[in-house]
């Protein structure tokens, strides 16, 4: 089997079912390891490339922006520019006061906004992004399963309004940095908004979301899986492994060596109750079926109707391999039916 191409919202553009994640370059990965994956996931039909302002990740001043960079550097020794859509994003409002030149906390207004983009531009070696978003709400949410109740937003500035940003974003298009806009880390109610407003005052209408989608975390699926069919905007789906949780690598309390989470402890979304339990079962699903539990969990996340792409990510290239061999898994009716069981007994333990 192959990958297949699917449209991105209404632009016209297609992209790979599967997509390029970058957060660990410059971190885990250096630039010869992001190089080849990148190698790799061309050669395999990749065509969509994700990346951020703030990676890699866990973000820190001495390595911000040094994904971009790498993806700079290989563009500007192979070529090919007009084969892959490059994603990145804005970063919203943190704490992180070495992102902005002038030592302020970074906002998602005009000028944030327009410092950003031309940073990103430069470390890339490109003209234009074709696919800006926004990493995450101005507003006061609860992010990255952090928890019921919105996070406190003192030090961080006023929240800009939506309207403030797309209008920042809009400009952006119109100057032809960027081809298309979108969202990332966001709810239905402000998928609404943008799309409201872009309808109503002619601005660039938003064309995804990258939200965090796996077997553990299906949230998406209530309030914005049905913007796909509405409104034409799908998922970009990032963490199809729950951060590595549904390899299965760090049950009973293991600790693999070089593993993200043996490394910076940043795994707090998926060490929540219930999620344990939801694993097992899903690798013995994985089992029973003869799959790599890798390869099962991705290719579920790829085979939804309202999945744009699903976004893979790997620290080895052995491990990248196995992630796009996915494409080889089917989900039969008897699959199908097991991982419904799961679900209806586990839920989404860890949104």
């Amino acid at each position: 089997m192959t990958l297949d191409y699917r449209p991105l919202g209404q632009t016209g553009i297609t992209v790979s079912s599967l997509a390029l994640g970058t957060m660990t370059w410059g971190e885990q990965n250096t630039e010869a390891d992001g190089h080849a994956q990148l190698d790799r996931a061309t050669d395999f039909g990749i065509t969509l490339i994700d990346t951020a302002e703030s990676y890699s990740i866990p973000p820190r001043a001495e390595t911000q922006g040094s994904t971009e960079r790498i993806i700079g550097s290989w563009l500007k020794t192979r070529g090919g520019r007009d084969r892959i859509v490059l994603a990145s994003k804005v970063a919203g409002p943190s704490d992180r006061t070495y992102m902005r030149a002038d030592g302020a906390p970074p906002r998602l207004d005009a000028q944030n906004i327009t410092e950003a983009v031309e940073a990103s531009l430069r470390r890339l070696g490109t003209d234009y992004i074709d696919l800006y978003q926004i990493h995450w709400p101005s507003r006061a949410l609860p992010l990255f399963g952090g928890g019921a109740h919105a996070p406190a937003r003192e030090g961080l500035g006023a929240e800009v309004s939506i309207e403030e940003t797309l209008e920042a974003l809009s400009s952006l298009v119109t100057a032809g940095k960027v081809r298309h806009i979108g969202l990332s880390n966001e709810t239905a109610w402000g998928l609404s908004r943008f799309l409201g407003l872009a309808e109503r005052q002619g601005l660039p209408r938003v064309v995804s979301v990258q939200n965090a989608y796996n077997l553990l975390n299906r949230k998406y699926e209530t309030g914005l899986a049905e913007f796909h069919e509405r409104e034409r905007v799908g998922l970009l789906a990032y963490s199809p492994l729950a951060q590595g949780f549904l390899t299965g690598k760090y049950q009973n309390g293991a600790r693999p060596e070089k593993a993200r989470l043996t490394l910076f402890d940043r795994g707090a979304r998926y060490q929540k109750p219930g999620v344990a339990e939801a694993v097992d079962a899903y690798l013995r699903i994985a089992r029973d079926f003869t799959l790599d539990p890798a390869q099962l969990a991705i290719a579920f996340v790829t085979s939804r109707p309202f999945v744009t792409s699903n976004i893979i990510g790997a620290t080895t290239l052995e491990q990248l391999e196995t992630d796009l061999r996915s494409v080889d898994v089917r989900l039969t009716s008897d699959l199908e039916s097991r991982i419904a069981e799961v679900y209806q007994r586990y839920g989404s333990p860890a949104p």
